[in-house]
């Protein structure tokens, strides 16, 4: 009988390490240290993945409501360098549809790149073109009743460096899809999902964030059938907490072929395990509505996290990746914005893809040879054509 122990034991060895190679384990705020491509696309990245899924953004629905899409305007815009075209995408069960405002470049020879990203406070007001419809859903502006400002915002939407460089600009107002406040998640579109008899999300179903991300992937499904964009040269772009939105658009859906964080901060680029700026408990108490239920488990309590923000940004692996700070923007840590894209640089690697080195770049020296991008600017909370000047270029290395 002895004789079969030996063998038994190697067996039992073999099969304990095999399964210990299988485990999920607790990734913390440290580098991503993956011993091949295999493991992490079998194992790390979807455990990752389902950690954020169902305990920080929440789970998107299954199920799928009816949209389609109509054409409301065209016509020639910025002095004629652009063609201006509005798309209203109604999403059957919401009570206005929600329009998606286009830049093409006029002078353009087929399909072009784009940059797809929401706004704050409406379409009108990325530019005072009178002809960008203003949607019902926008702030009014400050007089009783008065109209909002037109162009407001056109210092964060640099139209003619982008119609110049060839690519589109596609926008659409986050307030169209869900409100950016804590209604109970009743005036957005979480009720066209709910189940019968439910009221709200449940403790791992999507907030806020989950929803306009979800959004900016119906965007991509309508881009996919406009003969003017390139739907395989998609950049989705958010600022602060847009840059939170689109970290998740892109790690959960591959069809954005580069994804760029601007200023995104705590819940998006930033280390949260640092506790640097804004923490996990800060957002959780001010924005209710912004993360699934389960992440209140981690205010105060971010040492409780399986893995960091590095986590997120490794699940956009390996396309390319764009981490933007400002140095007076402590309140989005920087620092841990630029140390969150480092540790998820090794998983960029196993794809033969070159990430970040140390040390963090100086001030207005951008770091971009590779396929994980970092600048820091002068200056504070903002998105401005120094940033954009960064994106353009980047884009360019693989769009053009």
């Amino acid at each position: 009988m002895k004789k079969f122990l030996l063998p038994l034991l190697a067996l039992v060895v073999g099969a304990s390490l095999v399964s210990c190679d299988e485990q999920p384990r607790i990734y913390g705020a440290e580098p991503l240290e993956i011993s091949s491509l295999r493991q992490w696309e079998r194992v790390h990245r979807p455990t990752i993945y389902d950690f954020f899924e169902k305990e920080v953004y929440g789970r998107m629905p299954e199920k799928q409501v009816p949209i389609r899409y109509e054409l409301l305007s065209e016509g020639e815009a910025l002095g004629g360098k652009a063609v201006r075209r509005e798309v209203a995408m109604h999403i059957e069960g919401m009570a206005t549809p929600v329009p998606i405002l286009m830049y093409i470049p006029a002078a353009a020879e087929g399909a072009v790149p784009a940059f797809l990203g929401m706004n704050f406070k409406g379409n009108h007001q990325i530019n005072p073109d009178p002809e960008i419809t203003i949607s019902v859903n926008a702030p009014k502006g400050e007089e009783l009743g008065s109209d909002p400002e037109r162009g407001a915002a056109t210092s964060r939407w640099p139209l003619e460096l982008l119609m110049d460089n060839g690519y589109a600009l596609v926008t659409i107002y986050r307030g169209d899809v869900d409100p950016d406040f804590d209604d109970g998640f009743q005036n957005g579109v979480h009720p066209l999902f709910y189940a019968e008899g439910q009221s709200s999300p449940a403790a791992e179903e999507w907030g806020t964030i989950g929803a306009w991300a979800w959004s900016l992937s119906r965007v991509m499904d309508y881009l996919e059938t406009d003969k003017d964009i390139d739907a395989e040269r998609v950049a989705v772009i958010g600022h602060s907490r847009l840059g939170k939105t689109s970290l998740w658009a892109g790690a959960t859906d591959p069809r954005f072929a580069i994804v760029i964080s601007n200023d995104s901060g705590c819940g998006g680029a930033a280390l949260s395990m640092r506790k640097h700026g804004e923490t996990v408990e800060a957002i959780n108490k001010n924005f209710p509505h912004w993360f699934c239920d389960n992440y209140n488990k981690y205010s105060n309590n971010e040492e409780a996290l399986m893995v960091d923000q590095q986590g997120l940004l490794a699940l956009i692996a390996p396309r390319p990746l764009y981490v933007a700070s400002a140095v007076e923007d402590d309140w989005a840590d920087p620092e841990g914005e630029y140390l969150s894209a480092l540790y998820a640089s090794p998983v960029y690697e196993l794809y033969g893809k070159k990430g970040l080195a140390s040390p963090m770049p100086a001030v207005d020296s951008p770091m971009m040879e590779g396929d994980v991008a970092y600048h820091i600017r002068k200056g504070g909370h903002d998105i401005n054509l120094y940033d954009w000047t960064q994106y353009v270029k980047f884009a360019d290395k693989y769009f053009k």
